[in-house]
């Protein structure tokens, strides 16, 4: 196959790359399971926003403070001073956030100063996705298939010329393309407790991995205080920070307060890992008590009803917590345009560093980080694009993917340690 731009991933920093790419090119977006499957489907909580200029300073302090000041200074005012062109453009595309009239409702989480979060109920991502998987489905210009894992990229003396993959029957076949942009998200499918989908495992890291491309931060992976308790397996049921913003408190078995429930995430994942150790218990309990009943099944809808499955009344009890992996600061590194260290081969979204979130990532910053530099990358590459020369066939050899996936969760897992090891 041969086309323009190829985009790996289709969570809001893909679709939203693509269309933010002119309409002229022919733009493939493949994903690895169905459309709907991405991490930026489950994103709870909400989408932070510049309100004003005076909410400035503390918005880039908030940021700062929660990355333990390891942040990019530059990255994170970027996507500061472009918030509100963001949240311009979903409107626009039919995405509805929560209003009184005209004007917006604002909700607060942990480690922000003051409210600054837009939202849709308790499922902020969903109906952010939704809406541009909707609109890049209706442009005729833009091809998305499902079902296809990539394995390999197409390079040649540090420059990219597509992808290789393979769809749900095992049929190996080449991308080529002037521009590619990996846009696969986090690696939550590499823990055994995590929030994220388990085919998210980092594929884009490993054939980094392989080509030598630069890799920043791998091993600042940001764990969520607060997911249901469950003796099942599988992904965890994410308890939105929102929830605590909005009044909820963290509780030990004996029915106390432990900890300050608007630290920082990494804060308070540790205050609850101590707790549980020195009780020795498998969770912690998060009461939504402070909260009203009208408020809870009004903006928490979806966690009200899949807690009622689960066995617990959230207006009427608390509900057993406990951390799991949530979202990856590291990734690939990219520059501010989302350019990688290979030619015309650009990283965004979750699978990218671009030095916003520091050691520890704000909440509700995940969003608008994304949508902030996916775009900056379609402009980059819209304002000075140009035909790849020798853009030939490429003969995929099926033999040399063969345990692939299981090479590759070894290679991530291996770089992560060993990045840890190296800074201690």
């Amino acid at each position: 196959m041969k086309t323009d731009i190829v985009i790996v991933g289709c969570g809001v920093a893909g679709l939203y790359c693509a269309l933010n790419l002119p309409k002229e090119k022919n733009i493939v977006i493949v994903t690895k399971n169905k459309a709907r499957r991405s991490d930026s489907y489950l994103a709870q909580g909400g989408i932070c926003v510049l309100r004003d200029e005076k909410d400035f300073s503390d918005f880039y302090e908030d940021t700062m403070r929660a990355g333990h000041y390891e942040n990019d200074p530059d990255s994170v005012e970027i996507m500061i001073r472009s918030s509100q062109e963001v949240i311009s453009d979903l409107v626009g595309f039919g995405v509805h956030f929560e209003k009184n009239g005209k004007e917006f409702v604002y909700t607060r989480e942990g480690a922000h100063s003051r409210p600054r979060i837009l939202f849709h109920e308790d499922e902020t991502g969903k109906e952010i996705t939704s809406h541009l998987l909707e609109t890049a489905r209706s442009k005729e210009n833009i091809t998305l298939i499902e079902n296809f894992t990539m394995v390999d990229l197409i390079s040649e003396d540090n420059l990219c010329k597509g992808i290789i993959g393979h769809d749900a029957e095992d049929n190996y076949i080449s991308i080529s393309a002037d521009y590619t942009v990996l846009a696969t998200g986090g690696i939550g499918g590499l823990f055994k407790h995590s929030t994220n989908y388990p085919h998210l495992t980092g594929d884009s890291l490993a054939l980094a991995l392989k080509y030598g491309i630069k890799l920043q931060d791998i091993d600042y992976i940001q764990i969520h205080p607060t997911t249901l308790f469950s003796k099942k397996h599988g992904r965890e049921f994410l308890i939105s920070e929102s929830v605590r913003g909005e009044g909820a408190i963290l509780l030990n078995s004996q029915g106390e307060r432990f900890v300050n429930e608007l630290l920082p995430r990494d804060v308070v994942a540790n205050a609850i890992f101590d707790e549980m150790k020195k009780e020795g218990s498998e969770h912690v309990w998060l009461s939504l008590a402070p909260i009203p009943e009208e408020e809870i099944k009004g903006h928490f809808p979806n966690i009200y009803k899949h807690c009622l499955e689960e066995g617990y009344d959230i207006t009427k009890e608390p509900i057993p917590v406990v951390p799991s992996q949530h979202y990856f600061m590291g990734g690939i590194e990219v520059d501010t345009n989302s350019l990688t260290s290979m030619k015309r081969l650009y990283a965004v979204g979750e699978t990218a560093c671009n030095g916003v979130h520091g050691k520890n990532r704000l909440a509700s910053n995940s969003l608008l980080e994304s949508l902030v530099f996916a775009k900056r990358a379609a402009e980059h590459i819209s304002a000075d694009y140009s035909e790849l020369a020798n853009k030939t066939d490429f003969v995929v050899n099926k033999d040399n993917y063969e345990n692939y996936q299981e090479k590759y969760k070894e290679m991530v897992l291996a770089a992560i340690e060993k990045e840890k090891k190296n800074r201690e």
